[in-house]
């Protein structure tokens, strides 16, 4: 047993490593790009740029409060301590709703994949098949979800090294074989400018990439089953701004420049398989549904088990069913995982049966949950500062830059993308539908911490009275 708690220190610094790059690349990097590529043109860049600025600041304080603290419930027991219980309860109940839902939205994604494959499995039963393995997987030790993850990981990250390289050699003309008269930096500005939207597309863009960058803080959740937490979460803290430039801002400005922003093939066959097949590259779409489907399956085995970890972390603090916290021999919280993987069971369950109305909720009412994160972030570490330079200043191994100014316009800026997204009307699933029911919810929650706040504080009243008589009558 590690750090106090019944979970276990089985996840190596390779596997570290691997769960902090691959927990910045989402599926929603491969699926969702095209959308905005189709919206800002060559601008998505530029919304790229933004929204990876205000990850990278978010995770230089979850950096600084973790390496002073690493803790399997990150930033909801952060806020905890520094905002008050009402405020740990209600950000990791909405953190852990957000991924059980992530569960039924990834666990759909891949079942179409291996359908289209494997016509014989009906989709319901390829989604129940692929629940049913990561959520074994999760239950031998941390040890084989870390193995599962390393892997899905490391095939992301190859693929998109892969494409980034490839795409750069095609773009300056110098890719053997292949000679595509499309590609080419002037595509940036060739077709109606690098804005050929206007500026305003840029923040259009911003809500469409925004929430394809949840899951870079599973590194600050798993660092507390790692051997050396403090140098776990170090390590990826310093590590983002690569990862987000590489990744993201690269393999993005390599489809806009291969293809002119414009090319009905980005929209009808995804902006990754449209690229490789502008190049002539053989069965491209199998090979990016491979990456995509890895992608999902990494998606699902790192959801289960941030869902399973934020609820081991609620159960210990008391917000949760005490057996939450209960770990068996190997160090698995296997009533959290249950739990978890239970909801998800239910959430696809709803995505198959009610998936314009039941289903189009959940998604809708968990949409805005990571902007709610990033903005408890912000506030906890602008008051746990002064409270670990109070106690232990030596433990402020990471530290955000130019606090407390920039924690509060990165705060600001949060503020402004939750406000702009009750500008969008368009749809079912419009910005201001996912802000209004995403508040809704997170208000049934925060209402729900502070009725059970002041419950358990009538409790202790009659306890602490009867303690002090008792004093009085000694003394």
């Amino acid at each position: 047993m590690s750090h106090g708690s019944g979970l276990q220190a089985g996840l190596k610094n390779r596997h570290l490593s691997m769960i902090a790059i691959g927990g910045v690349i989402g599926a929603g990097l491969f699926v969702g790009s095209s959308t905005g590529i189709a919206t800002a043109g060559p601008g998505i860049l530029l919304s790229y740029a933004l929204v990876g600025t205000l990850v990278v600041l978010v995770m230089r304080m979850l950096g600084e409060m973790s390496a002073a603290n690493p803790t399997s419930g990150s930033f909801s027991a952060h806020a905890d301590r520094a905002l008050g219980r009402w405020a740990g309860f209600s950000i990791g109940w909405l953190y852990w709703f957000f991924w059980v839902v992530v569960l039924a939205v990834e666990a759909t994604a891949g079942a179409k994949i291996l359908e289209g494959w494997i016509p014989a499995v009906p989709q319901w039963g390829w989604a129940l098949i692929v629940m049913l393995v990561l959520t074994a997987t999760n239950l031998v030790s941390v040890g084989s979800y870390g193995e599962f993850e390393f892997w899905f990981a490391g095939i992301k990250v190859v693929a998109i090294g892969a494409f980034i390289v490839v795409g750069a050699l095609a773009i300056f003309g110098v890719l053997p074989g292949v000679h595509s008269d499309k590609a080419g930096l002037s595509n940036l500005t060739a077709h109606g400018g690098f804005l050929p939207h206007g500026p305003g597309a840029i923040l259009t863009g911003v809500l469409l990439v925004v929430f394809s960058f949840m899951g870079s803080e599973i590194a600050t959740l798993a660092a507390g089953e790692s051997e050396n937490p403090q140098r776990a979460v170090t390590k990826s803290t310093n590590s983002i701004i690569w990862r987000i430039a590489v990744f993201y801002l690269g393999s993005i400005l390599v489809v806009v420049s291969l293809l002119p922003w414009n090319d009905p093939s980005i929209k009808t066959d995804g902006s990754y398989v449209a690229a490789l097949n502008s190049l002539g590259i053989a069965h491209a779409g199998e090979i990016m549904n491979f990456i995509v489907l890895t992608s999902v399956l990494s998606c699902l085995n790192s959801g289960l088990y941030t869902a399973s970890r934020m609820a081991f972390s609620l159960g210990e603090r008391g917000d949760a069913p005490r057996a939450f916290a209960k770990t068996n021999s190997r160090g698995v919280p296997m009533a959290a995982i249950l739990s978890s993987v239970l909801f998800g069971f239910v959430a696809v369950f709803f995505n198959y049966k009610f998936p314009d109305s039941v289903f189009l909720f959940l998604v809708n009412s968990s949409g805005a949950v990571a902007l709610f994160v990033w903005l408890v972030i912000c506030f906890s570490q602008l008051r746990m500062r002064k409270i670990i330079q109070r106690e232990a200043p030596e433990k402020l191994v990471v530290k955000m830059w130019l606090y407390p100014y920039l924690t509060w316009a990165t705060a600001a800026m949060i503020l402004f993308v939750l406000g702009y997204m009750l500008t969008d009307t368009k749809g079912e699933s419009s910005g201001r539908t996912t802000v209004l029911l995403s508040l809704g919810v997170a208000a049934v929650v925060i209402v729900t911490a502070l009725v059970k706040e002041k419950v358990v504080a009538g409790r202790k009243a009659p306890a602490v009275a009867e303690e002090q008589a008792d004093e009085v009558a000694v003394g």
